[in-house]
């Protein structure tokens, strides 16, 4: 295996989880008695340009596919998030109207809805046909592809080259970064402007977020590593914000090297120096991760087990991809936990791949008091106990697992 970005032989390990089925792939009832897959879920990390990396074990097609389970506008918080975006472009930027605006990624039209109330010109690029179709359902044109140079060639030749270029939580998705970073500049406008949000690897590390780490995920990323990357191919990263979203992640922005148009804001230095403070370009930073993985592991195995033998039910909120690699690595099945809520009708009525944990309707939830609910979506954990703060009235209590288990 070798590095995707600089393409140096990868031995150094960042986290072995041993093995998972894709954690987006949820079961029907039908699918419980059929062969399932597990695919390794091992991480190195590049000695040479320090990014963190899975191997395509699956084919990044068979996993962005028309059964995609992730519909982002089932977050309220998300969607808040998308609509300050938006609004905070519109004014640092000052975007005129005749601004041509695409996102990458686009999901079911989450945040090009914003730009569209405000009457700009939008188009998404969204591979998984489901979500797509939803986006398309608001009036949003969506292309149903893998972005890449490909692609943005197609896109210039007939005139969709772009003035904002956004691509929220796909940067890491993605198992040819090189081309879809180049494919970034060919689409670009000569002033144009990229945004990339990503999960921040000082974070996961930091917190221990192990659980954010799954075939989907093909890299982890760093401002540095970032850096680099977006420099190879003539990109400049002008200014970076550290964002509270998924644990900790950064909002990089970015234009051609050539261009003028925007001035290089001293947060890109202050970033670059906190992660080599934080000893992010020694490989002594990735290298006991392993243990501390472990440790989380155990005290959620402990904290069920205890549950079990004292004849409480525990149930859990979220069907996350996040909660899948958890459980698959804890070993958990549905001896220790129950269910599983979601508000997603996507997910509803299916089961947990790997765990087989059903899961259920909140009105389950409600009839069933459980004495414990975990929070497998931990970055969401203020919106969700605040939804489902009626447990208090059964004397229920809400479970953090990561970075250190928590019951609140």
């Amino acid at each position: 295996m070798k590095c995707r970005f600089c393409h140096c032989p990868l031995t150094i390990p960042f986290a072995d989880l041993v093995n998972a089925p894709p954690s987006n792939s949820y079961l029907t009832a039908a699918q419980l008695d059929e062969p399932e897959v597990f695919y390794p879920l091992r991480v190195f990390v590049c000695e040479q340009c320090f990014l963190v990396q899975i191997a395509e074990y699956k084919k990044s097609s068979a996993i962005f596919d028309n059964s995609y389970a992730y519909f982002s506008s089932y977050s309220t918080s998300w969607l808040e998030h998308a609509r300050r975006y938006v609004a905070m472009m519109i004014e640092r930027f000052r975007l005129a109207r005749s601004a041509r605006i695409m996102e990458i990624a686009s999901n079911d039209g989450y945040l090009l809805q914003y730009f569209l109330e405000q009457r700009y010109q939008v188009l998404g690029i969204e591979p998984t046909a489901n979500t797509a179709a939803v986006a398309r359902a608001k009036g949003i044109t969506t292309i149903a592809e893998f972005f890449g140079v490909q692609l943005a060639h197609e896109l210039v030749a007939r005139g969709d080259a772009a003035d904002v270029v956004i691509g929220n939580n796909v940067l890491a998705h993605v198992p040819d970064i090189n081309d879809f970073v180049e494919g970034l500049r060919i689409v670009l406008r000569p002033a144009g402007v990229i945004t990339m949000e990503f999960p921040h690897l000082l974070r996961l590390v930091q917190h221990t977020q192990f659980d954010t780490i799954y075939h989907e995920h093909f890299s982890y990323l760093s401002f540095g590593t970032v850096q680099q990357i977006f420099a190879a191919h003539g990109l400049t990263l002008f200014d970076v914000e550290e964002l509270p979203t998924h644990g900790g992640s950064l909002r990089i922005y970015a234009q051609h090297a050539e261009s003028a148009a925007h001035t290089v804001t001293p947060r890109v230095a202050a970033l670059l120096e906190t992660e080599q403070a934080a000893g992010m370009h020694h490989l002594a930073f990735y290298t006991d991760f392993q243990t501390r993985c472990n440790t989380v592991k155990n005290a959620l195995l402990q904290f069920l087990l205890e549950r079990a033998r004292a004849g409480e039910r525990v149930a859990a909120y979220g069907a996350a991809a996040k909660g899948n690699t958890l459980l698959n690595y804890c070993g958990i099945k549905t001896d220790l936990l129950a269910y599983v809520v979601d508000k997603s009708p996507h997910k509803q009525g299916k089961y947990l791949p790997g765990s087989h944990v059903p899961v259920v309707t909140e009105d389950h939830l409600r009839a069933d008091k459980p004495a414990y609910v975990i929070i497998f979506p931990w970055n969401l954990k203020a919106e969700i106990m605040q939804q489902l703060s009626y447990i208090r009235d059964w004397q229920g209590r809400f479970v953090i697992p990561i970075p250190v288990l928590e019951v609140l």
